[in-house]
């Protein structure tokens, strides 16, 4: 096929707001196969898979044997005479629920250990419906999982800033686990089902219908703005944990939700599940071993992400406690940030932290933490903020916080280099792929659909000034002038007005302005100071 043909179907795709037939026809033609073959100097992939076997299963692992030994006992104790809430009939899975999780799941993802997907339960009988609603009723029942249920394979995918590296190690990839398909479908039903012993405190922003990054963007920009009005420097934390997904101990995952008060039959199947999971490494064509997963909870799962954020929840509750000494803690799954209007206080703050985080068999990542001021003293030295192993957490101008770059100023602001090097990126690897040979109203419609959202990435949560927007603006402009061969602004703005795209400063108003309409119904808006 040649290249026409392919530009034509990248464009149907797009009209159609397929994003899956997009992607596949455009990985077909321009994507290189194989990018990364070599890893910690080997190229044979039977010795790749084996690196990688050994290095997932050393993470999934805990930090301390002695503090997992005391998580046991202190288990053990408590399991004995617990009594959960009574598993009643409110709690049954149905037929409805059942067949609309499998219509709902999402198509053209990998395939199982077993080689099934998505498709193959979307378009069989509908009497597998039934079937799986009465095997799931009798899963909680019993308190039972499946032999093929405790078995997942997982996919190392590059950590993206370690993408353009020559050599790459395992500690360069993060690893994506596949759970069996029906498994999937079973843990879309607890979450419907039991969503009530899953949630978590406000200030817990991940993972949450209705939330995202920009909610808890804009409650840390207000408590920021908040310490900034009543005189006093916004002191910042942000905390990284090493390997926290893999690192979760299960008898704490376990008291976490004995102490939600979960049914008993719930809780026995969690145990029974999560103590003897299985998982191998697939890279390329080669497998990997079986080993067992005695810690952590796999990345990728359905249910994963909703006990990592119970998993943590109690240092979600202290900041909600140290919330009226004007002491601030957001969490985003594992994405922690520390807010205090002085040192002293952050110093506090982060002790009381470090001690919650010892409890759970947490270690912090003193390597990408660090610290951030910002008001009217930002630029004044301070003394070095120490955690309790003696590592000093640098200060730094900048620091990423969910996808954003908060940056050292006397208000809160955040940089748009970064996001402006990303739409570049990514506009000159489009153009660079099918420009000239495409319509400009395909190349136009790649930029919209594919570099702009790269571009406003969670910027509708922070100020922007009428230079970051002129600066916002000129990113496009000059890709029109590329496009069109031009110098002249006028005619840029003529092309724009004809093909009806918006400048990236419009959009961000319109963005605002909805945004806030959803952010004042959520009430992560009470945590201003």
């Amino acid at each position: 096929m040649d290249t026409q043909s392919y530009t034509n179907d990248l464009h149907e795709a797009l009209l159609h707001k397929d994003s899956t037939k997009f992607w596949q026809c455009w990985r077909s033609k321009f994507e290189i196969n194989n990018k990364c073959s070599q890893v910690e100097g080997s190229v044979d992939v039977d010795i790749i898979v084996s690196k990688f076997a050994c290095h997932f299963k050393e993470a999934f692992s805990c930090n301390n044997v002695n503090r997992a030994e005391s998580l046991k006992h202190e288990y053990l104790s408590a399991r004995a005479d617990y009594v959960g809430f009574s598993l009643t009939s409110d709690y049954d899975f149905d037929t409805e629920l059942v067949s609309n999780t499998i219509m709902n799941l999402k198509r053209g993802k990998a395939v199982d250990i077993d080689g099934l997907s998505a498709e193959h339960l979307q378009n069989c009988h509908p009497s597998l419906s039934v079937v799986m609603t009465k095997l799931f009723q009798m899963m909680i029942l019993y308190s039972f999982v499946p032999e093929g249920f405790r078995y997942s394979y997982i996919v190392p995918i590059p950590k993206p800033k370690e993408c353009y590296s020559k050599s790459l190690t395992c500690n360069d990839f993060r690893g994506i686990a596949i759970s069996a398909i029906l498994s999937k479908v079973f843990e879309h039903c607890i979450v419907n089902r039991f969503a009530s012993f899953l949630e978590t405190s406000n200030n817990q922003f991940g993972f949450k219908k209705g939330t995202g990054c920009c909610h808890a963007i804009r409650t840390v920009r207000n408590v920021v703005d908040s310490y900034i009005k009543g005189g006093s420097t916004a002191n910042i934390c942000a905390i990284d944990l090493s390997k926290a997904f893999d690192k979760v101990n299960h008898h704490g995952l376990f008291l976490k939700l004995m102490a939600k008060r979960i049914p008993v039959e719930l809780l026995a199947l969690l145990e029974n599940w999560l103590c003897s999971c299985f998982s191998c490494v697939k890279w390329y064509n080669a497998w990997s071993q079986l080993f067992t997963l005695n810690f952590g909870v796999r990345q990728g799962s359905v249910l994963s992400p909703f006990l990592f954020a119970l998993y943590l929840d109690d240092l979600a509750k202290v900041g909600i406690g140290l919330h009226n000494r004007g002491l601030f803690i957001a969490l985003y799954a594992d994405d922690i940030l520390l807010l205090a209007p002085s040192i002293r206080g952050l110093v506090k703050l982060l002790r009381i932290c470090e001690n919650e985080l010892d409890l759970l068999d947490m270690v912090i990542n003193t390597r990408k933490s660090c610290c951030l001021r910002i008001g009217s003293r930002s630029d004044v030295a301070c003394a070095s903020v120490y955690t309790t192993t003696g590592v000093a957490l640098p200060w730094v101008n900048d620091l990423r916080y969910l996808g954003v770059f908060i940056i050292r100023s006397r208000t809160f602001k955040c940089s748009l280099d970064h996001a402006r090097k990303s739409f570049y990126r990514s506009a000159n690897y489009i153009f660079g792929k099918v420009g000239r040979i495409a319509s400009e109203e395909v190349i136009l419609q790649l930029i919209k659909s594919k570099c702009i959202p790269v571009l406003l990435y969670g910027l509708e949560a922070c100020p922007l000034t009428k230079s970051d927007l002129s600066a916002m603006d000129f990113v496009v402009n000059r890709f029109f002038m590329k496009l069109f061969r031009t110098n002249n602004i006028e005619t840029v703005k003529s092309c724009q007005y004809y093909f009806n795209f918006q400048p990236p400063s419009l959009l961000w108003s319109e963005r605002v302005k909805k945004f806030d309409n959803k952010y004042d119904l959520f009430t992560g808006s009470l945590f201003t100071i």
